[in-house]
């Protein structure tokens, strides 16, 4: 393995100023795809204090009868209270990693990872902020539920005094607020389960959705090949490239296993997205489960390979050339 400090730097410098030069473009997408899924979703709506009515339940043993709707209550054999919908702004922080790794797009695919996260992130953003919530990104953006919330991201994005790295800066969301984090995870295990340990320690929800190109679960490499981890800039050469695709793929699967556990356990979702599945289908995916839907469903469909690296899988992080 080789480090060559000097390639890393100018890897980092590369990165930023293709951000800027790929941010309208991103804002653009991000604005039609928001609008295109939109007017097909439902809002996020909750139980508690406000004027408008969300729905008919069963009256509770212990509550008021005060609270028996006794109008509609007549029409059954049981007993029903009027619930009415949530109405506080609720806070969604939202990081998308915008590391090195996550510049990357194999042949497979047309987008880059970091591409379809900022894509994702700023039409979810723009979703929510329609249906009245607060959105911001830790250590960037204060919650805002700013009608401009996109153009507002990516300007607090290219000004940040560095680009968001794999996971997000150690804070303490509020327990009723939501996290949502679009990285491709192939930071050590450890450390992405010690991330979510944090985040989660308020009590506040959240989402892992990890963003992979297809060749990263494949592994559809052969013959001599050098990869490259762009993050530290080690490289390594391996002979013959396809002689490691099964423990690969076995690690991958590994690391994916105790994610999915570890956010499961926390009442979190887990969420795999491929970058050549459609960005609305994941937009569609991160709603429902922010709705309310089932969690840990990838957002893939089934019989795609598992993915993922462990403590030290450069070939996760950059496919290099042929040797």
């Amino acid at each position: 393995m080789e480090f060559d400090a000097d390639n890393a730097v100018r890897s980092a410098a590369q990165d930023a100023a293709g951000l800027v030069a790929a941010m309208p473009r991103l804002v653009l997408e991000a604005r039609r795809i928001a609008a295109s899924v939109y007017h097909g979703l439902h809002g996020r709506r909750r139980a508690g204090s406000g004027e408008n009515f969300w729905q008919y339940r069963r009256f509770m043993d212990g509550e008021p009868s005060a609270r028996v709707d006794w109008r509609r209550s007549a029409r059954d054999d049981h007993l029903y209270v009027r619930e009415r919908e949530w109405e506080a702004a609720h806070t969604v922080w939202i990081w998308p990693d915008l590391s090195s790794s996550m510049v990357f797009a194999s042949p497979l695919v047309w987008e880059t990872k970091r591409d379809r996260a900022l894509v994702v992130a700023f039409a979810l953003a723009e979703v929510l902020v329609k249906g009245g919530e607060r959105v911001g990104i830790p250590g960037i953006l204060r919650p805002t539920a700013a009608r401009n919330i996109v153009e507002k991201m990516a300007e607090s994005l290219v000004h940040a005094p560095s680009l968001p790295e794999s996971l997000p800066p150690a804070f303490a969301p509020s327990p009723l607020a939501e996290v949502v984090v679009l990285s491709d995870l192939w930071s050590p295990t450890p450390e992405v389960v010690a991330s979510l340990d944090g985040l989660a320690a308020s009590g506040a929800h959240g989402h892992v959705v990890q963003i992979c190109d297809p060749a990263e679960e494949t592994f559809p490499f052969s013959g001599r090949v050098e990869f490259r981890e762009p993050e530290s800039g080690v490289q390594l050469t391996i002979g013959r490239a396809e002689t490691v695709r099964a423990e690969y793929v076995a690690r991958v699967a590994t690391h994916r296993a105790i994610i999915r556990r570890e956010a499961e356990r926390r009442a979190w979702s887990f969420i795999i997205h491929r970058t050549d599945r459609p960005a609305s289908e994941l937009l569609l995916a991160l709603h429902a489960r922010m709705s309310g839907g089932s969690f840990g469903v990838t957002a893939h469909p089934e019989g795609a390979q598992p993915a993922a690296s462990t403590d030290d899988m450069p070939a996760s992080r950059d496919a290099g050339h042929a040797a």
